[in-house]
């Protein structure tokens, strides 16, 4: 994809197609960062934001109980031989 680097007022920019912005989840305030020469932008929201009050609320609800009992059973070596 290719794109012009246009005037805005004293400033350049370049204008970023809308499904471009809506794969990267581009709203509100971007990270850039210079990489080796390139311009990379970044969404500012954290990919767990949020997850602390959903984590909350799961555990007021009881669905926050693990599923895969038999999984986390221990096994022989771990009674036996396993110390911290």
């Amino acid at each position: 994809m290719k794109a012009r680097v246009v005037q805005i007022g004293n400033s350049r920019g370049i204008r970023i197609p809308k499904s471009v912005i809506e794969q990267c989840h581009l709203h509100g305030a971007v990270d850039l960062e210079i990489q080796q020469g390139q311009l990379v932008i970044r969404s500012t929201t954290k990919p767990r934001a949020g997850w602390s009050e959903t984590f909350e609320q799961m555990h007021r609800h009881g669905d926050d109980q693990l599923l895969d009992r038999q999984s986390a059973s221990a096994s022989k070596w771990d009674r036996k031989d396993w110390t911290w």
